[in-house]
């Protein structure tokens, strides 16, 4: 169903509303993206129900809810929204536009868990091993590769890595993650000698003697976006015999999150160095590292 226009009184609501997320909590640019969509969205809906967005009732966000179950939004992006809306109605209450937040007895939907998929070590082995380093773009390609999976990185976090992030003399790496926090991984042997070499033999033919800001250039100079670090995993993958279907650039972060749990990291540490601001969202590691010991029981054992 097409919905109305956004209200003209409803977009400044939703403007100020971003930028306050912006200024007190940091938010990624993604994220105040997801935010806007979710919001315009509801608002345009009110719009054709003959209400408007701030004043929306608990039963207007059941009605609203109802509705995009029928036009077939997935529970997982119903419960993304209704995140959106409690930070959104609870900031309406805090600036005393609203005296009750609408949200307050609305529960998510329930979702499915579902386990991060990682590549065996093997795989890994052959993706890292996929660039050709004898160019200055597959010498850059192999040291992001490298950097990703040594260090469990976002892909935004390694796209947007500046030059002055990286101290090799102490191997280490200064991150930037979500809601501006920062922290420090360490690089590993290999993933520092890859960086070492990407910095004096391709960086500079990249930069073309100019002083630019991001670690990792495209042929153009610029910081390579998301999408075509994600283009660049598929391709490797493919080059490596793996099916790109099974890849993916966050793959890599769940490979390193699981390789280190399967090796004997403590789940504290591994917390760290995920950038995980609540240990139960790391605790999703374990639950992989036990369904793999289930299938070598039930492949291995006589009785399994």
């Amino acid at each position: 169903m097409a919905l109305p226009a956004l209200p003209d009184a409803d977009a400044p609501v939703i403007e100020r509303f971003l930028e306050s997320a912006w200024a007190e909590h940091g938010l990624a640019r993604a994220s105040l993206d997801s935010y806007r969509r979710d919001l315009e969205g509801f608002a345009r809906w009110r719009t054709g129900q003959g209400g408007g967005l701030v004043g929306a009732d608990r039963a207007a966000l059941f009605e609203y809810l109802a509705w995009r179950t029928r036009e077939g939004y997935s529970p997982r992006s119903n419960a993304r929204l209704l995140s959106t809306l409690r930070a959104f109605f609870g900031a309406c209450v805090q600036r005393g536009e609203r005296s009750d937040d609408p949200t307050a007895l609305l529960d998510p939907p329930s979702l499915p868990r579902s386990l991060p998929k990682a590549l065996s070590e093997s795989e890994i082995d052959a993706l890292l091993a996929a660039p050709d380093v004898a160019t200055p773009l597959g010498l850059r390609d192999k040291a992001m590769l490298e950097l990703m999976y040594a260090a469990g990185l976002r892909v935004s976090e390694l796209v947007e890595l500046p030059a002055t992030a990286v101290n090799l003399r102490q191997g280490v790496l200064r991150v930037t993650g979500k809601g501006r926090k920062e922290r420090l991984v360490p690089l590993g042997e290999e993933a520092q000698h890859w960086l070492e070499r990407y910095l004096q033999a391709s960086r500079a033919a990249l930069a073309q003697g100019r002083s630019l800001a991001p670690l990792f250039l495209t042929a153009r100079g610029e910081a390579p976006t998301r999408q075509q670090f994600w283009m660049l995993v598929k391709r490797y993958a493919a080059a490596a015999g793996i099916d790109p279907a099974r890849v993916s650039p966050h793959g890599l972060r769940h490979s390193f999150a699981t390789h280190l749990l399967n090796r004997g990291a403590d789940l504290r540490a591994l917390q760290m160095l995920l950038g995980h601001s609540s240990l139960s969202t790391t605790q999703i590691y374990t639950l992989v590292a036990r369904e793999q010991l289930k299938r070598l029981h039930a492949k291995h054992h006589p009785r399994g």
